[in-house]
This record gives C-alpha cells, sequence and structure tokens, in this order.
C-alpha cells in the first residue's frame, strides 16, 4: 500500500492558490483513475483507488499547511505504512513554474508543510517537487504562494496536472524516471520531426539565352542580285 500526500490549506477561499497546487494534482489523480468519492478521516480528506499493481490512499490535510504533520502521523499510524512508501506533493518556490522532481528523504528547506511532517515522522519520505517559481524576493513570498495562479498561468498548470497523473502508476510502483518521463512528455513534448522545415531545393538558374548567329555574307554582284528580284 502507498499513500501519496498532497499539501495544501482547506476550503474555498485557498482553493486556487499556488500553495495547493499539492491538492490540485491529488484531485486530478483521484478523477483520472477512478478513485472512491473523498471522505472526511484523519484530519482531512482521502480516497482509495489503484495505480497499477498497487493500492493507494490519496490524503489531502486539512490541518492547514503548518499542521500537516497531525493528519499525515494519523493517516500513518491507522494503514501501518512505512516512511518509504509515503510521497508528499507540494510546491516549490527553487523551481521554474512547471517544472517538478523527485526526491527521496533530505531536509524540508523551510516549506512549513515539510517542516510538519519531518516534526512527526522524520525525513525519509518521498517527496514530489512541483515548481511554481519565485517572486523574487523573500518577503513577497507569503503573499506570492497564498495567492491564486494566474490566467498566465493556466496552461503549463494543467499541462503539469495531466502529466502527474499520466506519471501516476510509475510513482506508485517507485519508477522514477519513467514518471518524470510522463510528465515531461506533457510539459515539454518532444518536436515533430517531419519535412515541415526542411528548405526547398533551390532551382537551377536558367540557361543563359544564346547569342543570334550572324547572318551569311551576300556574295551575289549587283547584277545577279537585280535578275533574282524579278524571278
Amino acid at each position: 500500500m502507498k499513500l501519496f500526500v498532497g499539501l495544501g490549506n482547506p476550503g474555498a477561499k485557498y482553493a486556487g492558490n499556488r500553495h495547493n497546487i499539492g491538492f490540485m494534482a491529488l484531485d486530478r489523480i483521484a478523477a483520472d483513475h477512478g478513485f472512491t468519492p473523498w471522505k472526511k478521516a484523519f484530519q482531512g480528506e482521502v480516497c482509495e483507488g489503484r495505480l497499477g499493481r498497487e493500492k493507494v490512499i490519496l490524503l489531502k490535510p486539512a490541518t492547514f499547511m503548518n499542521l500537516s504533520g497531525q493528519s499525515v502521523r494519523a493517516a500513518v499510524d491507522f494503514y501501518k505504512i512505512d516512511l518509504a512508501d509515503i510521497t508528499v506533493l507540494h510546491d516549490e518556490l527553487d523551481l521554474a513554474p512547471g517544472k517538478q522532481r523527485v526526491k527521496q528523504g533530505g531536509g524540508h528547506a523551510g516549506h512549513n508543510g515539510l517542516r510538519s511532517i519531518h516534526a512527526h515522522l522524520g525525513e525519509a519520505y518521498g517527496r514530489v517537487r512541483l515548481g511554481i517559481g519565485h517572486p523574487g524576493h523573500k518577503d513577497a513570498v507569503a503573499h506570492y504562494v497564498l495567492n491564486d495562479f494566474s490566467k498566465a498561468d493556466q496552461d503549463w498548470l494543467d499541462d503539469l496536472l495531466r502529466g502527474l497523473s499520466d506519471g501516476a502508476v510509475a510513482l506508485a510502483e517507485g519508477d522514477g524516471t519513467r514518471f518524470m518521463n510522463a510528465v515531461s512528455l506533457r510539459t515539454a513534448p518532444p518536436r515533430s520531426s517531419g519535412g515541415t522545415d526542411k528548405k526547398p531545393a533551390a532551382e537551377k538558374p536558367a540557361a543563359a539565352p544564346q547569342a543570334a548567329e550572324p547572318a551569311p555574307e551576300d556574295a551575289r554582284n549587283p547584277l545577279q542580285k537585280l535578275i533574282d528580284r524579278f524571278r
């Protein structure tokens, strides 16, 4: 059994925030892969389904970001899930919008949701870092993450969420490379190798017109020319 945790803040007020991209990812996976309806449990919302060979629990903590670890700990204790079988999907300021990285273990890099999970469970769980970009100054971070994605973000955001859903089976089966490749096919599809970019073959220059040959010299004498005129 695997546990996917999406980080965010509960309620309609926060639903479109950059900080809630983890919730958005789980909603997309649940909808695309036929998971059960969401229900309240473990101080959050959960649903169940299968991704490939794996049974997977999806969890969206409703404790607000700073207390995410409480909800995750409750689910882990109930299902008896090893830390290696937990994957947390969260927003990442240090990645460009639409980029993503898979990581197992390590620090929380100041992310409050991860900090809370570290405090309750330690650091040996997996995470998928979902790039939202950085506002440019640390004093602007709180306002930036607690505001909605802009209209200009919608195309790359939709591609990223589709890619995460496409790669969900590989993620559940522990194949990080296949997962990242599935996401990349949505966010950075390969360019076509068709012939539309080929330049047309250069036309051969037209042959230069040949100079007219001079008329042959008339060797007749004046009397002969006069006779020929009246023939």
